[in-house]
């Protein structure tokens, strides 16, 4: 891994000193989404309310650029040249390289079918049961380490064989001993939790694109 990538987390906890608590579960967590992406995995999310929001957010700042360019390499303009050769300028200037990542909080249809067809707190779990792969890893939030939905989606990633990562607040939860990583910011106030939990994942999101996109 690149020096400059784990520089990420330092560079975290000289803005938000608070977090220094957290730097070994953080530069963990840096390895832990490098290792998947470089081993073709991709990364899933979840969470509720607030936090299905940061969710989508993590998926939003890997699937495109976000701090760095990230321009289509010459194979890919060739392939493109090749498939569709009139629009392959257009495609290559307009599209960003992406980190693969998915939100189970965006499947509406599937998830409001399962609960109301089987059961609404093993929705995400139905998801990680038919996308996740050992290469893959969770990131779970939950701002009190118990939500059930969370930790349903987080025992069966664990059952096959993706490293999960919980982004949990202050207090003694489930999470904290059901992840393989548990970041657990030093608040205990939801809304404390939730401002702490953003530059976290903008740090991971960081990070994760200084190793595959700095050039």
């Amino acid at each position: 891994m690149k020096e400059s990538t784990l520089e990420k987390v330092n560079a975290l906890i000289n803005r938000y000193p608070v977090l220094s608590v957290c730097q070994a579960s953080l530069n963990e967590a840096v390895k832990a989404i490098c290792d998947a992406y470089r081993s073709g995995g991709k990364l899933l999310t979840c969470g509720n309310g607030g936090s299905a929001s940061d969710a989508e957010h993590i998926v939003g700042e890997l699937m495109k650029g976000f701090i760095l360019k990230r321009p289509i390499d010459d194979e890919l303009y060739r392939q493109m040249k090749s498939v569709c050769p009139d629009e392959a300028d257009y495609l290559r200037d307009n599209l960003q390289g992406a980190l693969p990542a998915v939100s189970l909080m965006n499947a509406v249809a599937l998830n409001s079918a399962f609960a109301n067809d089987q059961a609404p707190d093993l929705a995400m779990a139905q998801q990680v049961l038919g996308l996740g792969k050992k290469e893959d890893v969770l990131i779970g939030i939950s701002t009190s380490g118990n939500s059930a939905n969370v930790i349903y989606a987080v025992q069966m990633a664990r059952v096959k064989g993706l490293k999960t990562i919980g982004l949990l607040g202050g207090r003694e939860c489930r999470l904290k001993a059901l992840c393989d990583i548990s970041i657990c910011v030093p608040e205990i106030e939801t809304y404390k939790i939730q401002e702490l939990h953003l530059p976290v994942y903008h740090m991971l999101c960081m990070a994760a694109e200084n190793e595959f996109f700095d050039k």
